[in-house]
C-alpha cells in the first residue's frame, strides 16, 4: 500500500482543521506545526508533498533543500515575499497565492483608517478621553470635505481597485500611480492614471498603497516621498510593511506634513517597543499619540475571509496532489 502524501500547515492555524479535512482529509495526512519561525519548521517538513503557509514563517533556502517530495508551497494570502519562489521553481516546485480572500476587507480598512483620519474622528476620541483641550470640533481644526478631494493609490491590482471604487463613491477623485497595469483600467473604472509617484505624491490628499512588496516597492514611501506630498495630507497603509518606511512619520507627525497616518502592517511584527513609530504613538506628548492610528496586521480579517483564506489554500494543495492543473501559480 503507497503512503498517504502529507501537508504541512506551518504556521498560524493549529487546531480546529475542519476546513482543511473537508477538502483534504479523504486523500491525505494533516500536520499543523503552529510555527512562529522558520528554524521551528526544519526537522519536521521534509516530508511533506504540499505546504500551507502564512505570515508568521518564512520559506528560504534552509527549508526548500529539505524538501524531498513537495509538489506545491501555497501562500495563503495575497503577498508571497516570504517565500524564495525562485528557488523554489529551481527545484520544481509550484508556487501560488491566495490573492482574492481578503479583497474587500484590506479596502475597507483602508478606506475606514482613511475617514477616522480625515474627519478627526479618532484624534477627538483620543484627546477627549484624556481631558485634553475643550469639548469642541475645533481641536481637529482644519477639517476638509472629502468630496472632490484626491485619493491616491500606489498599485491598482485587486484591492486597489476596490479601494478606488470606494473612495469614488464617497466623492473623492481617484488617482492611481501602477505602470503594470493595462491601458483601460482606468477607464473601466473610472480613476485617473498618473504616469509617475511624483505626480502622485504631489496631488493626493490621501495616499494608499496597495502594491506587493518587491525590491522595486520596498520603501517606495519614506521620508522624501512623504515631502512631497501637500501639508497636512495623510497617509494609510494596508498593503505589506516593508512598502512604507514608517520612521519617517512620527517627525512628519510632528512638523505637520502629515496631518494623520493609519499602519495596519509592519516590517517586524509584533514590533519591539524601543521602535520609532511605536514609541511616538505611545508617547502622550507626541503629535503621533492623538493622530497615528496602529493595527496588528489586521485589515485582512473577517470570519468570511478567513474560510476563504483556509480553503482556497486547502483547493490548492488538494489540485497539486491531484495532479489537476494549478491556478495563481506565482513562479
Amino acid at each position: 500500500m503507497s503512503k498517504r502524501p502529507i501537508v504541512v500547515i506551518t504556521d498560524f492555524v493549529a487546531g480546529g482543521l475542519e476546513t482543511e479535512r473537508r477538502i483534504l482529509g479523504e486523500i491525505a495526512d494533516l500536520v499543523a506545526l503552529d510555527a512562529c519561525g522558520e528554524d521551528e519548521i526544519l526537522d519536521k517538513i521534509a516530508d511533506a508533498d504540499a505546504i500551507m503557509m502564512y505570515h508568521t514563517v518564512s520559506i528560504s533556502e534552509k527549508t526548500i533543500s529539505r524538501l524531498k517530495q513537495c509538489k506545491l508551497i501555497v501562500r495563503c494570502g495575497v503577498g508571497y515575499d516570504n517565500v524564495d519562489w525562485r528557488l523554489a521553481r529551481k527545484h520544481g516546485i509550484d508556487v501560488c497565492n491566495v490573492p482574492d480572500y481578503g479583497t474587500e476587507e484590506v479596502a475597507d480598512s483602508a478606506i475606514g483608517m482613511m475617514l477616522t483620519l480625515t474627519r478627526g474622528i479618532h484624534q477627538l476620541n483620543s484627546r477627549l478621553r484624556e481631558k485634553k483641550g475643550e469639548w469642541l470640533y475645533k481641536q481637529v481644526y482644519p477639517v476638509w470635505r472629502l468630496r472632490g478631494r484626491v485619493f491616491g493609490i500606489i498599485g491598482l491590482g485587486r484591492i486597489g481597485s476596490a479601494a478606488a471604487l470606494r473612495a469614488k463613491a464617497l466623492g473623492m477623485d481617484v488617482i492611481f500611480y501602477d505602470p503594470y497595469a493595462p491601458d483601460g483600467r482606468d477607464k473601466a473604472l473610472g480613476v485617473r492614471r498618473v504616469e509617475g509617484l511624483d505626480e502622485l505624491l504631489a496631488q493626493a490628499h490621501v495616499v494608499s498603497p496597495h502594491c506587493p512588496l518587491t525590491p522595486e516597492t520596498y520603501h517606495i514611501i519614506g521620508k522624501d516621498q512623504i515631502a512631497k506630498m501637500p501639508k497636512g495630507s495623510f497617509l494609510v497603509n494596508t498593503s505589506r510593511g516593508g512598502v512604507v518606511d514608517v520612521t519617517a512619520i512620527p517627525d512628519a507627525l510632528a512638523s505637520g506634513q502629515l496631518a494623520g497616518a493609519g499602519i495596519d502592517v509592519l516590517e517586524i511584527e509584533p514590533p519591539n517597543d524601543d521602535h520609532p513609530l511605536i514609541a511616538a504613538w505611545r508617547d502622550p506628548n507626541h503629535p503621533a499619540y492623538d493622530r497615528l492610528v496602529v493595527n496588528p496586521h489586521s485589515a485582512f480579517y473577517c470570519e468570511e475571509g478567513m474560510q476563504e483564506m483556509r480553503s482556497k489554500g486547502a483547493e490548492a494543495c488538494r489540485r497539486a496532489l491531484l495532479g489537476l492543473p494549478q491556478r495563481n501559480v506565482v513562479n
